[in-house]
């Protein structure tokens, strides 16, 4: 539908192909930020209880996305026949599913059965990758009680943060790990360590000054070695995050507003909504392709059709799926309906 609109808009489709795509910056910083609240509390990580943590952390992200794959790979096998176009993938083979169960099907470099699954292997690698260094901090307490748990915290989170945007950053080759986009979450990290600083001390105005010099460095080095315009999004949502008033936060204001409502509703269902927009926007775009193929109004609408229906359909996995507790007896179960999906597109589609 996007090519057809883009005979008349060029330039916003465009726009949105090359830009649209910072948005993930706004993502990882804030997951960092929100990590890092519900992380940086624990003054010790034993090594049982970060096996527990990641554990957890698989099942939120893996749960919803089996049931969100065993729809598309029906919608994908259902819309194949009269649908010749490039977004769709081949008919899954078993060592393709298993890789998607285990969030690694790009890591083994296997073609996605949805899009945007990478995020999803991305965002799990960041936690880890957290978890990680905070049971080296752990280790490190351990055996030298002369620093704070904070100190090594901080000093850890930023050397990271610092050879991701100096060195891994720099290497494309590097897109389908975590410490590529570890800069990003790291900048996250750090906004929640300064934030908790400034509103548990009173620093001194040097001080603050030596705060935002120190970011501002980071990003100077970064940008020097190689201009990125993803990068100077998330140093721009990381100096928001530090420097907005703490009414922001809070929303009281505008805890009874239909616009505050809406956007607290669009944010439980917004993972859900992200899992499903594929294969909703196959569906459609299938069914306008074939009833209205070159006309623009039609095509224009399918767009926002496929916008509405992916709220909704969105919604739905949220509340039926996502909601639910994340216990392993669910994973086994999705991952079943998964397993039952593939089989059925291999049996009526065999491979070679």
């Amino acid at each position: 539908m996007s090519d057809v609109v883009a005979t008349a808009w060029p330039a916003v489709v465009r726009w949105l192909y090359d830009h649209g795509r910072y948005a993930v910056q706004l993502f990882l910083v804030c997951a960092g930020f929100l990590t890092a609240n519900h992380l940086a509390r624990l003054e010790s990580l034993a090594l049982k209880d970060a096996f527990k943590l990641v554990g957890n952390r698989y099942l939120r992200l893996a749960i919803p996305l089996l049931a969100a794959l065993s729809f598309t790979v029906l919608i994908t096998e259902w819309v194949r026949p009269d649908f010749d176009h490039a977004s769709l993938s081949a008919t899954p083979d078993w060592g393709q599913a298993l890789a998607h169960m285990l969030l690694l099907q790009h890591l083994l470099d296997m073609e996605a059965l949805s899009a945007g699954i990478w995020y999803v292997a991305i965002d799990f690698q960041l936690y880890a990758m957290t978890l990680l260094s905070l049971w080296v901090v752990s280790l490190c307490r351990s055996a030298q009680a002369r620093y704070s748990v904070r100190a090594m915290r901080l000093v850890l989170w930023c050397l990271l943060t610092c050879a991701s945007w100096w060195w891994w950053n720099l290497d494309t080759a590097l897109d389908d790990h975590g410490v590529y986009f570890f800069g990003a979450y790291g900048l996250g990290l750090l906004a929640w360590e300064a934030r908790s600083w400034l509103s548990h001390n009173a620093p001194t105005a040097q001080q603050k000054w030596a705060l935002w010099l120190g970011l501002l460095l980071l990003w100077g080095v970064a940008w020097w070695l190689g201009p990125r315009g993803r990068m100077a999004v998330a140093f721009g949502i990381t100096a928001l995050l530090v420097a907005a008033p703490v009414r922001w936060f809070l929303g009281d204001a505008l805890s009874q507003s239909p616009w505050r409502r809406g956007v607290a509703w669009l944010s439980g269902v917004s993972y859900s909504v992200f899992l499903m927009h594929f294969g909703v926007s196959l569906a459609i775009s299938a069914w306008i392709t074939w009833a209205w193929p070159d006309v623009l109004w039609a095509n224009a609408m399918g767009m926002l059709l496929a916008l509405l229906v992916s709220l909704g359909f969105g919604g739905m996995l949220y509340r039926f799926v996502e909601r639910q507790a994340p216990t392993w007896w669910h994973w086994w179960l999705w991952a079943g309906f998964f397993k039952a999906s593939v089989a059925l597109t291999v049996l009526t589609n065999p491979v070679g």
